[in-house]
């Protein structure tokens, strides 16, 4: 059964990686720019680095998963790691995500500071009870005397292609979780410094990536090559500057809120476009800063509606002061409230597209 088993899974990576090549070109549609460019960078490379370069400066830290080290990772992320740093800090596990995610919080209770990654986000449900009742939990049942700093990471949300079971957004289910930090870049700028800061955290730290995102080329600073370059968790970014409507988004579908805020500019409607980049804590005060000068506001996700990160967007913005700044109700663009179909123009309908948040700001705009 376990030959089985590991073959199964072999051959839905191997499917995955295939179709998520034969879907690439929907993600590249230009380079994007961090800042004063200095070089391109793409996620997979961004991520790469933050490992490398933590992995060089503390010898607690270490990587395991399936197939990430002498594979180089599903998705290539680890790759050169195992060669460099040997069978002790880049450890190949069975595919068992109960158990080798039970070792890495064991880990992290004893003072290292392990990286988990799952080769998708949906297996994590194997290791649920790990990550909520032993990691988030731990620090405030034990007054404090023990932390957990470990990183969970991997794919999330939608890939291409892979259906229902391997294609959930759990950016709600983890962040509505005490104890966590949930973060979820979008940039090849936000991944390299997103991941640096959660290594070097005290607490646990959930880290969504996209496969979808992994092999995405960004214009990348000086300041972000630097070894020394961390993003804060919990700050939100400001990817665009505009007056007339605030676009909040997290991972890929920040790319389509920037596409779809081109467009709009031509006739004339300048959106503002906030890379959220943490989901918990979550920076509220930036979007509250942003309606308070558009007063108007769309939340974009690619997770399902109900009890999402949109919603709570929403919640506080109501509970707070900027309520009274908004011209109109907020409106959400979320994927769609059903189990992710198999075929191609099902999917695509199901995940938010940047025609549906053109549709959406018009719609606020009363245009």
């Amino acid at each position: 059964m376990a030959a089985v088993a590991g073959s199964m899974k072999g051959l839905w990576r191997w499917a995955q990686q295939a179709r998520a090549g034969r879907f690439c070109e929907l993600t590249r549609r230009g380079f994007h720019s961090s800042g004063p460019a200095s070089a391109q960078v793409t996620v997979r490379d961004a991520l790469n680095q933050a490992l490398d370069e933590e992995l060089e400066r503390d010898e607690k830290v270490f990587l395991l998963g399936e197939e990430v080290a002498q594979y180089d990772g599903a998705y290539k992320i680890s790759r050169g790691l195992w060669k460099k740093y040997g069978d002790k800090r880049v450890i190949d596990t069975p595919i068992s995500e109960m158990g080798f995610t039970g070792i890495a919080v064991g880990a992290a209770m004893a003072g290292l500071r392990p990286v988990c990654e799952f080769m998708t986000f949906n297996f994590s449900m194997q290791a649920i009870d790990h990550i909520i009742n032993s990691a988030a939990k731990t620090y405030y049942m034990s007054s404090g005397l023990v932390s957990v700093p470990i990183v969970f990471r991997g794919p999330n949300g939608a890939s291409a292609g892979v259906g229902a079971q391997h294609s959930q957004c759990f950016a709600s289910w983890y962040g509505h979780c005490p104890g966590l930090k949930v973060v979820s870049p979008w940039s090849a700028e936000d991944a390299k410094g997103l991941l640096k800061a959660s290594i070097r955290d005290n607490n646990p730290v959930v880290m969504l990536e996209n496969e979808l995102m992994y092999g995405v080329p960004f214009e990348v600073s000086e300041e972000v090559l630097s070894k020394d370059f961390i993003v804060p968790i919990g700050k939100a970014k400001v990817e665009r500057q505009g007056t007339h409507i605030t676009l909040v988004s997290h991972s890929r579908p920040v790319g389509h809120c920037l596409e779809a805020a081109a467009v709009l500019a031509k006739d004339g409607v300048e959106c503002e476009v906030i890379n959220l980049r943490t989901v918990r804590p979550m920076d509220i005060e930036t979007v509250e800063a942003s309606v308070v000068k558009t007063n108007h506001l769309v939340t974009v996700e690619g997770g399902w509606p109900q009890f999402g990160v949109g919603a709570e967007i929403c919640a506080k913005i109501m509970e707070g002061s900027a309520f009274n700044h908004l011209d109109a109700p907020v409106v959400r663009v979320t994927g769609a409230d059903v189990p992710m179909p198999y075929a191609k123009a099902l999917e695509e309908n199901c995940i938010p597209q940047v025609k549906d948040i053109i549709f959406a700001v018009k719609k606020t705009l009363n245009i």
